[in-house]
């Protein structure tokens, strides 16, 4: 049976171009429209959810709404919640944020919902969510009955970040800061900080944007200012990349001169020189996980788990010694 990701390749194009062509949405150009929707006529591409709908009641459709698709951190995603449905009836409808997205959202024209958009209000989701209309959110916690968080585990990964950087002697640290208003972030600050303070460590925190050029800009001001740490936590792999770019303009060497880790493991952090030490886990598992659990719980009201995707050290050059910094008291 052809698939949606059929027809993508053949396009050559991606999953979510793919899928605004077929639905009408999205910012894509109108010869990225028509090349997909001639690939979907040549591949004999038909999405059957209308009849099924009638049969049913039911769209089966799951609605993706994700606030950026670029790189392979929203790609990884979206793969895996493509995979999962794959194994089902139900197709996917992908969605950036614009009035389109409120509209399908609080029409409710699709089944369930997977939301990883801070742009979407936590009053949008809870008075949304419903037996009739679950929602899984990647990007926050909320005790809210038929709204379902499925998160990573952000506490592990900074913990595991503090205890690589302290087991190596680093007792002067940085943390670099993402959004402020980022869930995530706000928790791999604080699972950082607390387990520095147990150890009696100073951080000295820098508030940056998870962009490279945030990154790179605060280790200029910490250059500048003459007071390396020994060693830098990123909240994200972009701006820990920024930071070493930046150290590279200035003549120094991480982990020569700071040692760096960041967060996410994204492609380009593993292929960098220096390779870059990061928390990572796996996007693909993140998305094929909350998709099969939301068709679950629509198709049997399954209980949805309590629990987070774990996340685990990938050390790497960045932050490798040759040899143990001396301990210190």
């Amino acid at each position: 049976m052809t698939t949606l990701k059929d027809v993508a390749k053949h396009a050559r194009v991606s999953i979510t171009s793919a899928s605004y062509a077929l639905n009408g949405t999205g910012t894509i150009s109108a010869a990225t429209r028509q090349r997909v929707l001639e690939a979907a006529e040549r591949l004999n591409y038909h999405p059957n959810a209308f009849a099924r709908h009638l049969k049913k009641r039911k769209t089966l459709t799951i609605g993706v709404f994700i606030n950026a698709f670029g790189g392979s951190f929203y790609e990884e995603i979206l793969e895996g919640i493509h995979a999962a449905t794959l194994k089902t009836d139900y197709e996917l409808i992908v969605c950036p944020v614009s009035r389109a997205v409120r509209k399908i959202l609080v029409q409710r024209q699709v089944d369930g919902a997977i939301i990883f958009d801070s742009t979407i209000g936590n009053d949008v989701v809870t008075k949304l969510a419903s037996k009739r209309f679950p929602i899984v959110v990647l990007d926050r916690a909320l005790d809210v009955d038929y709204l379902f968080p499925w998160l990573l585990d952000n506490r592990q990964g900074a913990q595991a970040a503090f205890q690589h950087l302290h087991a190596q002697g680093a007792r002067r640290l940085a943390f670099v800061s993402g959004a402020l208003d980022s869930f995530d972030n706000a928790e791999r600050m604080q699972a950082f900080l607390e387990a520095a303070q147990q150890h009696r460590t100073a951080v000295h925190t820098y508030h940056g944007n998870f962009t490279e050029a945030s990154g790179y800009a605060i280790a200029q001001t910490i250059i500048a200012a003459g007071e390396l740490p020994e060693a830098v936590f990123c909240a994200n792999d972009q701006m820990a990349i920024g930071f070493i770019k930046a150290l590279q303009a200035n003549q120094l060497r991480a982990p020569d001169d700071v040692a760096v880790v960041g967060f996410d493991d994204i492609l380009i952090s593993r292929y960098m020189r220096p390779s870059l030490t990061t928390i990572g886990t796996s996007r693909f598992q993140w998305g094929a996980q909350a998709a099969a659990h939301l068709i679950d719980f629509l198709e049997h009201e399954a209980p949805f788990p309590a629990q987070r995707l774990p996340t685990q050290l990938i050390p790497r050059e960045s932050s490798a010694r040759l040899q143990p910094a001396p301990a210190r008291p």
